[in-house]
């Protein structure tokens, strides 16, 4: 199966100061950052290059899914992106070995956009979105 990673999504605790250090410490350039602090998107961005990007949870979108005990979960899940054909393909696979989808399918903002992802598990748990783009 061939794939881009679309998205790494981080659980911050302040969005703020993650915002300044990969922006101005790693110069990954911001994206929805204005949107963001106006409180039109959930989160904001930062892009790596064309097809990847990192998305800065704030505190308020995760807290309650987080884990107990000491620490929390700092990455959130990942996203690859598929062809629609492979996107397809996946989903009976998934089926096929009974994993379970969480989440899905939804529409969803990625590294190009919008599209449409589904949410699933790996073996220990991490979280993986897959997902497509019509264009």
């Amino acid at each position: 199966m061939q794939c881009v990673m679309d998205h790494i999504v981080l659980n911050v605790e302040d969005d703020e100061k993650m915002m300044a250090f990969y922006s101005q410490v790693l110069m990954f350039p911001t994206e929805r950052l204005d949107e963001y602090r106006a409180g039109k998107v959930p989160f904001p961005s930062v892009r790596l290059n064309a097809d990847t990007i990192i998305d800065l949870f704030p505190k308020e979108m995760w807290r309650q899914k987080a884990r107990l005990g000491e620490g929390r979960d700092n990455l959130n899940h990942f996203c690859i992106a598929l062809s629609k054909e492979a996107w397809r393909e996946l989903l009976e696979r998934l089926d096929a070995n009974s994993v379970p989808i969480e989440e899905g399918p939804v529409q969803r903002w990625g590294a190009h956009g919008n599209g449409t992802s589904i949410y699933f598990r790996d073996p220990e748990g991490n979280l993986i979105e897959a997902r497509h783009y019509e264009a």
